[in-house]
């Protein structure tokens, strides 16, 4: 598969995992386990999988996070829950956002064989240097088709993540200066979200850009690519591709089929509001790294 081809089929499965980061039912289920704040919330439910791992390990595998803002909260949000019952909250809080997001269509014949598909694809993952990948790939099967579908879909997204920071770092970017590079795309984070989100300072988010410019991969004068700029993301992107195409080649062509199903349910998703306004930029991928 060219690389764009596989980068068009990660995105359409893209919405149907990251939609759980903006989902109201993640904190419906895990305030009652103490962890409260949404910062929290995220940290937890996503690094669940590796254990009760600390600061050193989730800045690692998030990459693009102030370290200091992921040590505010980490590792005591353990203390409020074991990862085991954060992991029970996230499915509940998967099973009711993917019910309200698709409403009749959560058990259709679309949402079962791009489950099926989408498992296929994930038994070509290996675990070789994805951590988080790996995390994932050790939890159990939901037996629920929508559920098997997000968790697949999962394992594919941590996959392709896994090896874009690969990709990041062959290309000698930091977590901040990636995450700069890619709200200058225009199809990412708009740069105030990703700036707060990530809980990097005004300062901070400058020095990296100034960074970026006397390298010349941004515009002077503006959070726009340069040529230079805009040819490293189109080799991040490649790269990327390289790394995440095993799991898309192994359905041969059945892949178009993942990829209209995928499409198809995503639309739904997107249409029924799952991420807010204001927060992406127009024909961003919804992904949570640079």
């Amino acid at each position: 598969m060219e690389h764009t081809d596989v980068a068009r089929l990660y995105r359409r499965l893209e919405p149907l995992h990251s939609m759980i980061y903006f989902a109201p039912e993640v904190g419906e289920e895990l305030a009652p386990l103490g962890i409260e704040h949404p910062r929290a919330q995220y940290f937890a439910h996503r690094s669940a999988a590796m254990g009760a791992v600390g600061p050193g390990v989730v800045t690692a595998t998030y990459f693009n996070f102030n370290p200091a803002l992921i040590a505010r909260f980490v590792p005591g949000i353990w203390s409020s829950a074991a990862p085991a019952d954060v992991l029970n909250a996230r499915l509940r809080a998967a099973d009711s956002a993917l019910r309200r997001l698709l409403t009749d269509a959560v058990s259709s014949r679309e949402v079962e064989r791009a489950g099926v598909l989408a498992r296929r694809a994930s038994e070509a993952c290996t675990p070789e240097d994805r951590t988080l990948y790996a995390a994932h790939a050790d939890l159990p099967w939901p037996d629920e088709p929508h559920l098997l579908l997000w968790h697949a879909v999962t394992l594919l997204r941590e996959y392709r993540g896994d090896g874009h920071l690969h990709a990041l770092l062959g290309a000698g970017l930091s977590g901040l200066e990636a995450l700069v590079l890619h709200t200058a795309t225009g199809r990412g984070f708009v740069p105030e979200v990703a700036q707060k989100t990530r809980g990097w300072s005004v300062e901070q988010w400058g020095d990296a850009a100034a960074g970026l410019r006397e390298r010349g991969l941004l515009d002077d004068g503006a959070l726009a690519l340069s040529t230079a700029g805009a040819a490293l993301r189109e080799d991040v992107e490649a790269e990327t591709s390289r790394l995440s195409a095993a799991p898309m080649e192994s359905l041969g062509d059945d892949a178009a089929e993942l990829a209209e199903l995928a499409g198809g349910l995503a639309k739904r998703v997107l249409a029924a509001g799952a991420f807010p306004d204001g927060v992406f930029a127009p024909g961003s991928d919804r992904s949570a790294k640079g």
